[in-house]
């Protein structure tokens, strides 16, 4: 697969690998990598570049840059002002001094875990833990994160000071019996990836106030169907995406 954006005439990227993640829609996704640790990812590598001689040092790092392209808002057009989650959509600033999809050029940056790096037939890929990267996602880069360098101790968070409040998760006793059922099935623990997700809150600000409302959001073909209380959420049931 190919996939390139010109940015001027001079410059084009090319895809030099897909996603393929347990964030099948944008919803529930968390809005900055890392905060969900339980997220895993792969990233397959596509012609020319899925070649383990393009990944020889990679493993002696702990953690990678990915930059990638927010491809399902390409043909969204980008926004001068857009109004972040954590001024509770109350008020706007510049797309410059936000993280926002809708962007001139949708390019996206996260850092992220590095999980194995491996190979069948001829496929190369790497896992990913703790992304934020929907599925079919298409990576323009990988660069290894430098703790000396990308970390600064110094730096201000904005209007983003500190992570938000998290919400109390709970289950009820179905929910609770088809998480266990599916960890059995697939050996994936989605009782807590769904309760690291929901811990944060992927409402958007327009739906906060309203309480008792039941949501949904999908993770690999499984649809999780929870209402958000005054004090906290639960889980109601497991639904099988047919």
């Amino acid at each position: 697969m190919r996939f390139s954006l010109t940015f001027h005439p001079s410059y084009t990227f090319n895809t030099i690998g897909i996603i393929h993640s347990c964030y099948t829609q944008k919803f529930g996704i968390p809005r900055q990598p890392g905060l969900v640790n339980e997220a895993t990812s792969t990233l397959e590598l596509v012609a020319p570049f899925n070649r383990l001689d393009t990944l020889e040092g990679l493993d002696q790092f702990s953690h990678i840059w990915i930059q990638f392209i927010f491809h399902e808002c390409l043909k969204e057009n980008w926004k001068a002002k857009i109004r972040p989650p954590r001024l509770g959509g109350q008020s706007k600033v510049g797309i410059f001094s936000t993280r926002a999809t809708y962007r001139p050029n949708p390019i996206g940056l996260s850092a992220v875990k590095l999980g194995r790096i491996y190979q069948e037939g001829k496929k190369v890929f790497i896992e990913l833990h703790g992304g934020d990267l929907l599925d079919g996602t298409p990576v323009i880069d990988i660069k290894p994160y430098l703790p000396y360098s990308d970390s600064i101790t110094n730096a201000k968070n904005g209007f983003a000071p500190k992570p938000s409040q998290k919400r109390k998760v709970t289950f009820s006793p179905l929910a609770t019996t088809q998480c266990q059922d599916y960890q059995n099935k697939t050996n994936r623990n989605i009782s807590q990836l769904i309760s690291e997700i929901l811990s944060q809150d992927p409402r958007p600000s327009y739906l906060h106030n309203k309480k008792g409302k039941e949501h949904g959001f999908q993770l690999w073909d499984i649809n999780i169907r929870w209402q958000a209380n005054p004090t906290y959420f639960e889980v109601l049931k497991l639904e099988t995406i047919s």
